[in-house]
């Protein structure tokens, strides 16, 4: 009986300590009053954790302000050098790395690019992302101790007992079963007191812009990830869905078209070989566009996009009412608030293309959940992966509010 009391008497301390953290996390500077106020403790409560918090470095003083009268009430925040984050996003062309103090400021990157079918050698991968994250430790900037890596990946990610972590499901790179997690624990060389967390990208990526974008303030909403390839993060009642791997709705392999075009996934009509940027870019090859000697997916939507033939605009207007008829989907399934569309070709494409695929969603949905869904452009640009997959480190800090351990380097092991 004692020692179960301990045990509860403990749980009700970093209960209390989570609470307050994330509270002055996504709020603050609050002072205790507020606190006291906005999350039902007792002001005894408030005083004896916030001392704690203050003690162990993850709280600091921040100024003061007047009180209707009386004495000025000292405010309080999470200080950036409270821990650092590290995001690491798999990307279609590129491998990239960043280092965030606990506020989401960007204190370095790496990047390392990715040749066409570079993610086939899975141990190449594995070493691009381990060169990244040695290169954002060891620049010279000051930080605090590391509270996780997080790492945003193409395709499904299961957890795996007999793979000691995370594998990774993504059909369209030719990866399956690929155990990613303890390959770079490995590699890395990385201390299993080291948070390391893998999810898809497009689940990244729409919590990023749940908590600091275009999503921030929305219950029930949709994020789309645009590139070469399409994902989308749906989240119904505050929380991501993704049943029981972290697939995040595979919505670009939704069939579009009953024995359409081939999809990189070997189906046939999926939504992503209609709206993803390769497929849009083949299209317009087909159409009797072109795509300038060399240059990358990137640079050739953008040169679509400028383009003012025939060609050009068909492709574009047929892209924007698929587009909308996916979207339409989304909309009479789970009835979202909000539909964003990010990624690096859906922030290219909706920058155009926006009206035209708000006016083919609603010609596709049904009228009412149509009627209460808005659809705008992601804010967080192309670094939204990575600073979502820095997140789940930093969910992981505000959830336990243990106080991080001291910084431990990134090696590599010799291949």
């Amino acid at each position: 009986m004692p020692e179960r009391h301990r045990r509860t008497v403990r749980d009700l301390r970093r209960g209390n300590r989570a609470t307050l953290l994330r509270r002055l996390y996504f709020e603050g500077p609050l002072s205790r009053q507020e606190l006291t106020a906005h999350t039902g403790l007792s002001s005894a409560s408030v005083s004896n954790v916030t001392a704690e918090l203050l003690a162990d470095g993850l709280l600091e003083e921040a100024g003061s302000v007047g009180s209707d009268g009386g004495r000025p009430r000292t405010l309080l925040r999470i200080p950036p050098r409270a821990g650092s984050l590290i995001g690491v996003d798999v990307g279609e062309t590129r491998i990239r790395v960043e280092l965030f103090d606990i506020t989401m400021t960007e204190l370095a990157r790496a990047e390392h690019s990715l040749k066409d079918g570079g993610h086939g050698d899975v141990t190449h991968v594995v070493r691009l992302i381990v060169d990244g994250l040695a290169e954002v430790c060891r620049a010279d900037v000051p930080h605090g101790p590391l509270l996780g890596i997080g790492v945003g990946v193409p395709g499904i990610v299961a957890e795996d007992p007999a793979a000691d972590g995370a594998v990774v499901h993504a059909q369209t790179v030719g990866w399956d079963a690929v155990p990613l997690e303890s390959l770079l624990r490995d590699t890395a060389q990385l201390p299993l007191s080291t948070p390391l967390f893998v999810s898809n990208g497009a689940r990244t990526l729409g919590q990023a812009e749940m908590w600091f974008g275009a999503g921030r303030g929305a219950r029930d909403a949709v994020i789309a990830l645009i590139g070469s390839g399409v994902g989308a993060s749906v989240i119904t009642d505050g929380s991501a869905y993704g049943g029981a791997a972290q697939g995040a709705g595979e919505w670009g392999h939704t069939t579009m078209q009953l024995r359409g075009r081939r999809c990189r996934c070997g189906a046939r009509g999926c939504l992503e070989a209609y709206v993803g940027a390769e497929a849009v870019l083949e299209r317009w090859r087909e159409a009797g566009g072109g795509r300038a000697p060399g240059a990358d997916e990137e640079s050739a939507l953008a040169a679509l996009l400028a383009a003012e033939d025939p060609a050009a605009a068909e492709v574009l207007a047929e892209t924007a009412e698929y587009l909308g008829a996916g979207i339409a989907d989304l909309v009479n399934l789970f009835n979202p608030e909000r539909i964003v569309l990010a990624g690096w070709a859906g922030l290219l494409l909706g920058a155009r293309l926006l009206p035209a695929v708000r006016e083919a969603t609603a010609a596709y949905a049904l009228r009412y959940p149509a009627a209460r869904a808005t659809i705008e452009l992601g804010r967080l640009g192309t670094d939204a992966v990575t600073v979502g997959a820095a997140t789940l480190p930093l969910n992981r800090f505000l959830t336990t509010a243990e106080r991080p351990l001291a910084s431990e380097g990134v090696s590599r092991r010799s291949p």
